[in-house]
């Protein structure tokens, strides 16, 4: 590890590794196994390959009957319903052609699912959402199993969809396996207002048209939305980490750049192969220092609170055991450096203009909080990914140092100056378990809340408390029996625009609940992913109405403010679950929840 990196991190990092040893060892055993300097073809059996390139052109037939061109595959999220997903259609052409090329053929290996949380928010389908993190890194398995392929491709975007296939990648660690984004839509209706009309509509002061109106200037094109969620936290995950070549993450679709980036990726994985001499498989290209620099990017970006979940899961899938009091402790450190959406105004598209990764790294770099010695898809270090990227004249990538000063430091803040000391994601530890909270875009005032418990056993509940005028007052609303093992942990940020009316009314009000609040958490304090949770006897589910809650971000505790051994005593909640498992595709998951970990561990039904 570098010595240039500040003493904490370093401290972080070796504890990590010391916690993985045991199977992070085991897990390089079995990568380095599958290791072959040969087309990993070379021991299918004659039928096996004919197969294999059956629809092949006879050109490609005849260079993947040999044992020398190199075969990528492609694993690819494509559909043409959801704008972060639409932009793949056209991937796999540019793709074959900058493979061919390069001297190799390439194959869509398979395809996976890629729902969105933003048309599933608040409806059956979203209890479906977390286990589709899982089910995309077994579909990408299911592709790549077929051992055609010497690197493989991953075209995916969006919340579930980069960390199932970052999974994927590390389950066939033993190839290079390179990320390639879509990038965002252009800006549309500003985020903030927006989120002004969903309150008025929350309130009745505007109607579904208008709404409706509102949201569809917001999202209004081909490319990941625009505001800082789970989507854009993925692409600037994989870029920290080393997936994405540099410059990557925050391309517009469409445009010669992004298209000149996609053909050199191709390139780049082809190189990278076991057959030349810079071998970069993914499961060793990945380690602690990688995952650490991931959680960092996390904190300085206030990112998603759903990579909580997502972080310790593809960690696993690498054999490094990341917790939750590492994401916190790291936190503490990690000083918060952009302004984007919800805890901002800007998007990301303004994020990018105004130095974006480039900018961000560079200055992480000089803060000591990255660890710069890891290895990348670009084949160097960190530094590397410390750049402007530009398109040349010829159509080639050009990567320029990053800006010296940031563009917009209303966006994005130096190292020197940070917006906050600390990251945007705390761990909260108390008698109620443990629970995660974001709190960059939360005021400082409203970091300490403390008022009795209001209890719902799901959203519809709370909305319809609110319409009748019960919650006019200070609470903190308790929503349990969300949980992985209940209904999948779905996303409940129908409920950020309630919340959010009775705060401004000047009400003191906070969320409880182990379900889960989004990437788009914002201006109300939100203790989400609560564990245990309810229907696993967690102690959320011996809260009774009227309780008094005791959420307090700045010294990291949650509690229930009532004597342990009556608390102990008490029976727990029951709620009736029948109607969340059946209905569309529910009862497919019923094996799921079942098996569901908990949310602190992955919320993972894989380790």
């Amino acid at each position: 590890m570098s010595n240039s990196a500040h003493a904490s991190l370093l401290a972080i990092t070796r504890r990590i590794i010391e916690r993985s040893r045991p199977t992070r060892e085991a897990y390089l055993d079995r990568i380095r196994a599958a290791t072959s300097s040969k087309p990993h073809r070379t021991v299918l059996s004659c039928g096996n390959l004919a197969h294999g390139f059956a629809v092949c052109s006879p050109r490609e037939k005849d260079a993947l009957a040999g044992d020398t061109v190199l075969n990528l595959g492609i694993i690819t999220s494509y559909n043409d319903m959801l704008s972060a997903h639409q932009p793949f259609e056209t991937y796999p052409a540019i793709i074959r052609e900058a493979a061919r090329e390069a001297g190799g053929v390439a194959q869509v290996a398979g395809g996976v699912p890629a729902m969105c949380d933003g048309v599933t928010q608040g409806q059956p389908g979203m209890e479906l959402s977390l286990f589709s993190r899982d089910l995309i890194a077994m579909a990408a398995g299911i592709g790549l199993t077929h051992n055609m392929f010497d690197a493989a491709v991953y075209l995916g975007v969006c919340d579930k969809i980069v960390p199932g296939l970052t999974i994927a990648a590390l389950t066939f660690g033993h190839l290079p396996a390179v990320f390639i984004p879509a990038g965002p839509m252009t800006s549309g209706l500003p985020n903030d207002e927006k989120s002004r009309v969903r309150q008025l509509y929350a309130e009745g002061k505007v109607g579904r048209a208008e709404l409706l109106e509102a949201e569809s200037k917001s999202y209004h094109g081909p490319g990941t939305c625009t505001f800082y969620g789970t989507a854009n936290s993925n692409q600037m995950l994989m870029e920290i980490m080393g997936f994405h070549l540099p410059g990557a993450s925050f391309i517009n679709p469409g445009t010669p750049l992004r298209d000149a980036l996609t053909r050199e990726a191709t390139k780049r994985a082809l190189a990278i192969t076991a057959s030349g001499n810079e071998f970069t498989p993914a499961g060793e290209m990945i380690d602690e220092r990688s995952v650490v620099n991931g959680v960092v990017g996390l904190h300085a970006t206030g990112g998603s609170t759903n990579h909580t979940l997502h972080l310790i899961a593809m960690a696993r899938a690498a054999g490094i055991q990341l917790s939750w009091q590492d994401i916190s402790d790291l936190s503490d450190l990690v000083p918060l450096l952009a302004r984007v959406y919800p805890n901002g105004l800007a998007d990301v598209n303004h994020f990018h203009a105004a130095g974006g990764m480039g900018y961000l790294i560079a200055e992480l770099l000089k803060g000591g909080l990255l660890h710069e010695d890891v290895r990348t898809v670009a084949g160097e270090g960190l530094a590397a990914y410390a750049i402007d990227v530009k398109l040349g004249d010829k159509g080639q990538v050009i990567r320029d140092p990053a800006p010296a000063t940031s563009a917009d430091p209303k966006v994005l803040a130096p190292i020197s100056a940070p917006f906050q000391k600390t990251g945007g994601l705390k761990m909260l530890t108390g008698n109620l378990g443990k629970a995660v909270i974001k709190i960059s875009a939360v005021k400082p005032e409203r970091h300490v809340i403390e008022a009795p418990a209001i209890i719902f056993h799901d959203q519809q509940g709370l909305h319809d408390a609110f319409k009748a005028g019960k919650l006019d007052r200070d609470f903190i609303a308790v929503v349990r029996f969300q949980g992985p093992k209940a209904n999948g942990m779905p996303e409940l940020h129908k409920l950020t625009p309630t919340l959010g009316v009775l705060q401004d009314r000047g009400h003191k009000v906070a969320l409880v609940t182990d379900g889960r609040m989004s990437g788009a958490s914002g201006k109300v304090p939100a203790a989400i992913h609560v564990t245990p949770e309810a229907v696993d006897g967690g102690a959320i589910a011996r809260i009774r109405e009227g309780d008094m809650l005791r959420l307090d971000a700045v010294n990291g505790t949650l509690e229930v403010l009532v004597p342990e051994a009556e608390l102990s005593a008490r029976p727990l909640a029951i709620a009736d679950l029948s109607a969340n498992e059946f209905g569309l595709g529910r009862e497919l998951f019923a094996p799921f929840r079942r098996i569901a970990g908990a949310a602190d561990q992955g919320a993972s039904v894989l380790f």
